[in-house]
């Protein structure tokens, strides 16, 4: 048999795996309820990968290997979490403040600043390492930050701090 036969099929093999989801670098900084989210989303993905290995062949191999593949991302990001103490401060934006300011368009925002697995910009939950998570973090009502985007930067003005809920 060729080589490029045996090639083409070690090939093939490997496109019906998942591409491996890529683990920040950041400290994995979260919130007691970020926390709690992981957990679930790793029982949720346990349930799901029980209900596909009970169907034997009849499972579908593809989301198999995805659920397997997302259990090893979320069983990681469980392990690297480092709960932060409640945010309780309204002198100083920490993780888990929400956080009202003002833009140079005269423009009033509200975000927390979360975990990076818990970060839903819809929801106006911000990624405590993002450029504007990095630009609220340590700032006091009355600071003026800068917030570098990738549009050109941004001069903001803090409100307002809200400790966590």
């Amino acid at each position: 048999m060729s080589r490029a036969f045996v090639n083409e099929d070690q090939a093939a093999a490997q496109a019906d795996q998942p591409v491996e989801r890529r683990i920040s670098e950041q400290s994995n900084y979260v919130t007691a309820l970020g926390l709690a989210q992981l957990q679930q989303r790793v029982s949720a993905l346990n349930t799901l990968r029980a209900e596909l290995q009970s169907q034997g062949e009849h499972a579908d191999k593809q989301r198999l290997a995805d659920t397997e593949r997302d259990l090893r991302y979320f069983n990681a990001r469980v392990q690297s979490a480092q709960v932060v103490p409640k945010a309780t401060s309204k002198d100083k934006v920490q993780i888990g403040s929400r956080v009202t300011f003002i833009d140079e368009h005269n423009q009033q925002h509200q975000v927390q600043l979360v975990g990076e697995d818990q970060a839903d910009a819809a929801k106006d939950l911000i990624n405590w390492g993002s450029p504007l998570g990095r630009a609220l973090l340590g700032a006091a009502p009355g600071d003026e930050v800068v917030w570098r985007r990738p549009a050109g930067d941004l001069s903001i003005e803090i409100v307002a701090v809200t400790p966590e809920a």
